[in-house]
């Protein structure tokens, strides 16, 4: 069984008071900040640059996860991984070559992760397992670009895929994810967790983070 971990998105923090966000998540016990990063164009928002990164990584010990919603990701990961991030995730319908992305940022001692979207085939990732190209598989739950929206049950299918298809690689989820629907995408193989909303305005997230935690590893794989 991988590792169960629980990654805040600072999307749903006070941007004011960002820092005590991270600071707020790392003391709940979280292990990794997970940090959005939105474009204007790859999706109808736009959010955070690499000085956030920056921010995160000195204000806490644990790993910054950092999500690239952009069109053109090759044109920033150097940024953000000299900005502090430890994994950097991009999106296979990017505009860019993914293998050579990818071991780019493997060629900068970062992890390399993988993102699809909610209507995008599973098997359009198929070469990046099957050549093990990545560290970490981002499956979205909701359409990217804004948080709170509803989680799409759908997308489990594709979790328990990747689940078989490969045991070696940390499947992530993110959109909608609570306290009941963690242990879905957990029965279906996913083992780290983004979570923004639900957590930010929960008063005790130590709890929460907890409770996310004990129900992913009590359901995980029991659906496949």
């Amino acid at each position: 069984m991988p590792e169960i971990q629980i990654m805040p998105s600072i999307l749903a923090a006070d941007f004011g008071r960002l820092a005590e966000g991270c600071q707020r998540a790392e003391a709940a016990g979280a292990e990794q900040i997970h940090v959005d990063v939105m474009d204007g164009v790859f999706v109808p928002n736009i959010s955070f640059g690499p000085d956030v990164v920056k921010m995160s990584s000195a204000s806490v010990d644990i790993p910054q996860n950092v999500h690239l919603m952009v069109t053109r990701p090759q044109d920033h990961i150097k940024a953000f991984a000299s900005a502090g991030s430890d994994t950097i995730l991009i999106h296979i319908e990017a505009k860019c070559d993914v293998a050579e992305t990818l071991a780019a940022i493997r060629g900068m001692g970062k992890r390399a992760g993988i993102t699809l979207n909610p209507e995008t085939p599973v098997e359009s990732i198929f070469p990046c397992l099957e050549n093990r190209w990545v560290d970490e598989v981002l499956v979205m739950s909701v359409h990217p670009g804004f948080g709170g929206q509803k989680y799409l049950s759908y997308v489990e299918g594709k979790i328990a895929t990747i689940r078989r298809m490969a045991d070696w690689v940390d499947v992530s989820i993110d959109g909608g994810i609570d306290d009941q629907t963690v242990a879905a995408a957990a029965a279906h193989g996913a083992n780290l967790f983004v979570a923004g909303s639900y957590l930010y305005k929960q008063e005790d997230m130590q709890a929460a983070v907890s409770n996310l935690r004990k129900a992913a590893q009590d359901n995980y794989c029991k659906a496949i």
